[in-house]
């Protein structure tokens, strides 16, 4: 893993800013990408959404304080890139949950870069019915196994409210798999 303070000292150079920005890439884009993909669901949304997320820390890097970890603060940007995504994507929406849960299920099954089971699968579905607040702290708990701490920092929230924020997504997973609400 490549050292953030070498990213930053590079990035913090205008001569070595590309190779720094390149370093940074390297060490963080693909852990980015599925903390995305898991909050956007499809490819090709998490794909666009990494790629505004990128562009932003390429305008901003200079003005990371280093108050907090390298990497929160690069997941801080791109989960408040993906909760605009989908509040700008359920506006557009108008169709049933039921409609959106079979669409997911058939988008998930036929996309390449998905190669879960039929757990998996319900398991996706379940956090789809999430509030997009409650899954971001799932998926960033649960798959990223980010510490109550480095979320807080990130969202912005107390530690408290994540465990609880957490607590209760992990219920609404359990009842939603439980009752059979999957396609």
């Amino acid at each position: 893993m490549i050292n953030d303070q070498i990213i930053l000292s590079k990035i913090s150079n205008p001569t070595t800013k590309e190779e720094g920005f390149r370093l940074l890439l390297k060490a963080y884009q693909e852990r980015l990408y599925w903390h995305v993909r898991r909050m956007v669901e499809y490819h090709d949304d998490a794909h666009d959404v990494l790629q505004n997320t990128m562009i932003k820390v390429y305008k901003s890097i200079e003005r990371f304080e280093g108050k907090s970890k390298l990497y929160t603060w690069l997941y801080r940007i791109a989960t408040n890139e993906c909760l605009t995504f989908l509040s700008k994507r359920s506006k557009k929406s108008m169709s049933s949950l039921d409609d959106e849960l079979e669409h997911v299920g058939r988008t998930l099954k036929a996309d390449s870069y998905f190669d879960g089971n039929e757990a998996q699968l319900r398991l996706n579905q379940a956090i789809y019915t999430l509030p997009e607040k409650q899954k971001a702290v799932f998926n960033m708990r649960y798959f990223d196994a980010l510490s109550y701490r480095d979320m807080s920092e990130i969202l912005g929230v107390t530690e408290g409210g994540l465990k609880a924020s957490y607590h209760h997504a992990v219920k609404k997973i359990e009842a939603f798999i439980k009752k059979g609400n999957y396609e």
